[in-house]
């Protein structure tokens, strides 16, 4: 997850983005990419794109890792620490 999270930032480092990847402009772009992945499935007779539900997942998760980074957490923990209360809030079997 590390050199994940390195090369995100590296790339939008070496463009001069940092200023603008504030949590709320984060937080707008992975609806506006959460979006674009849905138009992929707006049509129940239509096959979705494979490609571009590939690149515009990757944009969601590059958006999202970038903001954990931004505000000092640790994308695997909180992952994890969710998780614990899923499974406390929604027990197998029900």
């Amino acid at each position: 997850m590390k050199n994940i999270l390195d090369l995100i930032i590296e790339f939008r480092d070496k463009r001069g983005w940092r200023e603008h990847d504030t949590p709320d402009a984060l937080a707008k772009s992975i609806i506006i990419e959460a979006a674009e992945l849905l138009e992929n499935y707006q049509w129940p007779d239509v096959t979705p794109d494979k490609e571009n539900v590939k690149e515009e997942l990757a944009d969601v998760l590059i958006y999202a890792l970038a903001m954990a980074a931004d505000l000092g957490l640790d994308p695997e923990e909180i992952i994890k620490e969710k998780l614990i209360k899923n499974v406390k809030k929604y027990p197998e079997n029900k």
